[in-house]
């Protein structure tokens, strides 16, 4: 079976990792080889020592996406939860898999920094609107919003269920199950 990378990029809260993970649980039980590489668990084991300036946030991105190229490329259906914030670490991701044959799929889960500050699952906006923190994406901190996603989900507007159905959609209408 063909592997691929599902990247799924947005703002702090925004939902990436608990969509990854209510699809990984659905493609698990239909019998696919799936594999979830969330940002925050890459950050503490692979990525660890990194900070959050550019060069470091562009180094944290490159090594997931080798990671999950490496996976796809053994017919693992990769669901990649990472902020990713800058559109050319995005770019050179997606063009590593071109190069290798992978598909790769960028979904943007497009929810609105207010929704993302009010879902604050980490804490984070209310610690940088404490001062306690700076560099926060999407608050003092760029993001660069993807201009072409193979899909855009908007979180706010519909349920996580609703939100992975959506995307296994796509997967299937693009062959990848």
């Amino acid at each position: 079976m063909t592997g691929a990378t599902i990247w799924l990029t947005g703002l702090p809260s925004a939902g990436k990792t608990t969509i990854a993970r209510a699809l990984a649980e659905r493609l698990e039980s239909a019998g696919r080889a799936t594999e979830v590489l969330d940002g925050d668990e890459i950050r503490e084991f692979l990525s660890a020592g990194l900070g959050f300036d550019r060069a470091d946030r562009d180094t944290n991105v490159q090594r997931i996406g080798f990671v999950a190229e490496l996976l796809a490329s053994h017919g693992v259906l990769v669901l990649v939860p990472v902020i990713a914030p800058y559109a050319d670490s995005r770019e050179a991701v997606r063009k590593r898999h071109a190069a290798a044959g992978t598909p790769f799929v960028e979904v943007h889960v497009a929810t609105p920094v207010e929704v993302c500050s009010e879902r604050d699952v980490k804490g984070l906006y209310a610690r940088q609107a404490a001062g306690e923190i700076s560099g926060l994406t999407g608050v003092d901190d760029p993001y660069e919003v993807p201009v072409a996603p193979d899909l855009r989900i908007e979180s706010q507007h519909q349920s996580v269920q609703e939100s992975a159905a959506a995307l296994y959609a796509l997967l299937a209408e693009r062959g990848m199950l």
